[in-house]
């Protein structure tokens, strides 16, 4: 059987999510204490992926085990087994087609900036020694949504098949007199590319690049034209959303993993693309079976 588990982390003392072969990683150390309480080896498979450094608010996961165990006592039991930075929300049963990475529709970033001294921020945000112009930045932010391919943000020699991405959501929010953050939504992300799309617009916010500039750099395809990748410790997995069942699937046996969804997404554009990604999962099961 197939389960869903969301939890959260604080990703400062890991090496990302992704195990790392001489590094501590979130999804280490969830195999760990999952295959410690069920007595038998488990593979956890996330949303996502992501850095060193960079948290999750609220992150997705899946596993399979033919265990019994009841879902409220395993999520009891995790969290007093897992370290106090990784803490575990719930725990439910899904469809065995459901895929904690290829079956979500939307994944939400936020990125934290503040501009005065505060000691109770600067394990979560960035203190930025200048002045930004957030009208400006937003301007830009909306430029994105006009482009569906950001290799310009992309690390390079990324292992990547594809720098397609469909942006709907790109924008700075005030919070208080000295704090911002910056929230983006799109159906994928590449590697490291919110912090090199902060550290862009950031250039843009400074005056140092124009409107203009930005469209060139988007269009150029090259992330040595964009600006420089902000620090990982002010980086947030906001949120994953996941949109309806397969087709020939009853929804009504399984509960919905879904939360609201992110500004002007449309989840009927990418079930689509979401059910074939999943066939071809099951096709190349019973290939190798």
């Amino acid at each position: 059987m197939r389960y869903f588990i969301w939890f959260s982390y604080d990703g400062a003392a890991y090496h990302g999510w992704q195990i790392q072969p001489n590094g501590v990683t979130v999804q280490s150390e969830l195999q760990r204490c999952l295959s410690l309480l069920l007595r038998e080896n488990v593979v956890v498979t996330g949303a996502g992926r992501t850095d060193t450094g960079v948290h999750a608010r609220r992150m997705a996961a899946h596993f399979d085990t033919d265990a019994a165990f009841d879902p409220q006592l395993l999520t009891h039991k995790l969290n007093g087994l897992l370290h106090q930075d990784i803490g575990v929300y719930g725990i439910e049963e899904v469809h065995p087609e459901m895929h904690a990475r290829f079956s979500a529709v939307a994944r939400t970033y936020h990125y934290y900036v503040h501009n005065r001294k505060d000691p109770f921020l600067r394990h979560y945000s960035l203190e930025l020694h200048y002045q930004l112009d957030y009208q400006l930045m937003n301007e830009a932010g909306r430029i994105l949504l006009e482009y569906e391919d950001f290799g310009a943000f992309c690390k390079a020699g990324s292992d990547v098949k594809t720098t397609l991405c469909h942006i709907t959501h790109a924008q700075w929010h005030q919070t208080s007199d000295t704090t911002w953050y910056f929230e983006i939504t799109a159906n994928r992300f590449l590697r490291n590319m919110v912090r090199a799309v902060v550290g862009t617009l950031v250039e843009v916010g400074r005056h140092r690049m124009t409107l203009d500039d930005f469209r060139r750099v988007i269009e150029g395809k090259q992330r040595t034209q964009a600006g420089e990748s902000m620090p990982a410790k002010a980086l947030f997995l906001e949120n994953v959303v996941y949109g309806s069942m397969p087709r020939n699937i009853d929804a009504s046996k399984y509960r919905i993993l879904e939360t609201s969804k992110p500004r002007n997404f449309e989840t009927s554009k990418y079930r689509s693309l979401e059910i074939s990604k999943l066939q071809n999962l099951k096709n190349n099961k019973i290939m190798n079976n």
